[in-house]
């Protein structure tokens, strides 16, 4: 088997390549710019919306990871129309490649900010959105990706499987992302400020479980299926910072309004990939911020000794 990884160069991306790597499936990343992490995987420079060249990059694979896109909420903000040229019409690009040359799988990444268009509290994969509740463009982009694959599927055949992340960490991070941020922070001295009273939780997902469900993914029965892919247990932005101030240390914590738009979280349901493709989350949070604490701190002595 080979597959295809759009944005598998950042950070979920390369998890995702080591595990398909373990998992000894060919591999071919497709980013736009390449950095690629490890040697032993090919490589192709593209432009996900330029439908010919992306045409001729996935030629030969089998199945394609859907990853690439804006995924920092802020970027999205500043740049509306282009997060929505990238998130929506980029997937329909990928569907397109995909039906054209007849692959057996797009698996597309989305994301559990989906349930901020939901009403009740509690969510699975059943639940109905409201568009009028969706909130963010973001949340609006990923869904209107979630339908563009059902459309496929309906109008050409192209088979898919949609992966809802949880929210990820863990080595690799984008500086821009919550946890790294506090860490640089507190290491800075700076005190680590909190939006609101702290209170919104998500159940946090250690990368490299996400990746596990990648490979799981590929089974026969996720075909055609939707996972949500999440933490075991609510953990509050509150805690992440009181997290790295026990761990790392600095000035502690400061609390400045809160952010328009943010999904504030619901009590989202993994069941159906614990028993449909046998995913369970395995590292618990207070590990997973040890090993990224420690994975952090050696980039940052390691940046030292090379400056």
């Amino acid at each position: 088997m080979k597959v295809g990884v759009t944005g598998g160069c950042g950070f979920i991306g390369s998890h995702v390549v080591d595990k398909l790597k373990d998992a000894r499936v060919e591999v071919r990343v497709l980013d736009s710019a390449p950095r690629p992490h490890r040697d032993d995987v090919e490589c192709v420079a593209v432009d996900i919306l330029d439908q010919e060249a992306l045409d001729r990059a996935t030629r030969g694979l089998d199945v394609i990871f859907h990853l690439a896109a804006y995924a920092d909420v802020n970027n999205v903000v500043a740049d509306p129309t282009g997060a929505v040229a990238l998130n929506v019409l980029g997937t329909s690009r990928v569907l397109e490649s995909a039906r054209r040359n007849e692959l057996r799988r797009v698996v597309l990444a989305s994301t559990v900010w989906v349930y901020g268009a939901a009403r009740e509290p509690r969510v699975d994969e059943r639940s109905c959105f409201d568009p009028a509740a969706t909130g963010h463009v973001y949340t609006t982009t990923k869904i209107a990706s979630e339908m563009l694959c059902h459309d496929y599927k309906t109008l050409f055949g192209v088979p898919f499987t949609i992966l809802r992340y949880g929210i990820p960490y863990g080595p690799r991070m984008r500086p821009s992302l919550v946890i790294p941020i506090f860490i640089r922070k507190a290491l800075g001295g700076e005190p680590m400020t909190v939006a609101g009273d702290g209170s919104q939780n998500r159940k946090f997902v250690y990368v490299e479980d996400l990746a596990d469900a990648h490979v799981l993914a590929l089974a026969p029965e996720a075909e055609g299926q939707t996972y949500n892919i999440d933490g075991a247990e609510e953990v509050s932005i509150l805690r992440i910072a009181e997290t790295v101030h026990r761990l790392v240390g600095g000035k502690g914590i400061e609390f400045v309004p809160a952010r328009a738009g943010d999904y504030g979280g619901k009590q989202v349901s993994s069941a159906k990939a614990a028993r449909e493709i046998g995913w369970t989350p395995k590292v618990d949070f207070e590990t997973g911020m040890e090993r990224t604490v420690q994975w952090y701190l050696e980039q940052e002595r390691t940046a030292l000794r090379t400056a």
